[in-house]
């Protein structure tokens, strides 16, 4: 099993207006990542509007950050579906072309019973060589991970972290108790990142992080070496950021902010709306007090 630990930016899908995915924008940007010392990337997760995307897209966002990782950090790609062959089929894909990880996303239209969740992760687990984060954002997701089916997951050989975006600290360690050392808790932007640092999380996969990686990787080392009181100055006033991409469309928030910083990512795939001026100046704000 691979060691994945520390900040993993959910990395945004930059988008022309004729579909196209800007791979030399997203190249920049993974490139500027990984000097800032981020542990590893993620495309197609939340951020990266991975429910928006065509297969052809998919693949090239994966494609383009596996080429500019150039195996200097892990690449965890998303795979979602409706379908479970469907994910399978991604997820054999995507370690072909070189992915480190897989992030699995189930995506549902009609509500799916514990049994079915839990196969659908087996089957994307038994499709691959390579370690597989299971995902749960209960917000979003009509069918969610329960503690028993994550749980039972967690026996898996290749199963070995949980990303949990449930904003519910106390399930986090509800997860650690029952799974021990089986599985490994990532945060999400969801959650503070140092409280869950401090009840046992290895790190965090976020999409504020595109647009904070240095802080973040500051945040993530303070953390390591237990200087709490250090971390919680710093954690207060990052939050900001977690509170604007609470607010708004979570591409449209990120996107922004790299606009802001020079990157031509493009707007959010329609028919999700760019943010407006008003909202991008609260991303402005909140960049200006962290800079």
């Amino acid at each position: 099993m691979a060691d994945f630990h520390g900040v993993f930016p959910y990395l945004v899908s930059p988008v022309d207006a004729s579909g196209e995915i800007r791979t030399e924008v997203l190249g920049r940007l993974c490139d500027d990542l990984v000097k800032a010392g981020v542990h590893g990337l993620t495309p197609l997760g939340s951020t990266g509007e991975f429910a928006y995307l065509n297969q052809a897209q998919r693949a090239t966002v994966v494609q383009a950050t596996i080429e500019a990782a150039d195996g200097r950090v892990p690449v965890v790609a998303g795979v979602a579906s409706t379908s479970t062959a469907d994910a399978v089929a991604q997820a054999r894909a995507y370690q072909k072309r070189g992915a480190d990880g897989i992030l699995a996303i189930m995506e549902a239209y009609f509500p799916v019973a514990d049994a079915q969740v839990e196969s659908y992760f087996r089957a994307i687990a038994d499709a691959v060589d390579i370690p597989v984060v299971i995902y749960t954002n209960p917000q979003f997701q009509r069918s969610d991970l329960t503690l028993d089916v994550i749980a039972r997951l967690a026996t898996h050989p290749r199963i070995g972290y949980i990303k949990d975006a449930s904003a519910n600290t106390g399930r986090l360690l509800s997860i650690m108790n029952r799974c021990g050392d089986s599985i490994k808790v990532f945060s999400a932007s969801a959650h503070i990142p140092t409280a869950v640092m401090l009840i046992g999380g290895l790190g965090w996969m976020a999409g504020p992080a595109c647009i904070i990686p240095r802080q973040s990787v500051e945040l993530y080392n303070l953390c390591r070496a237990a200087r709490w009181d250090d971390a919680m100055v710093l954690q207060r006033k990052l939050w900001q950021i977690n509170e604007a991409f609470a607010r708004f469309n979570l591409a449209a928030c990120i996107k922004a902010g790299l606009a802001i910083q020079g990157y031509a990512v493009g707007d959010p795939v329609p028919p999700q709306a760019a943010l407006t001026v008003e909202q991008r100046k609260v991303v402005e704000a909140a960049l200006r007090d962290i800079a």
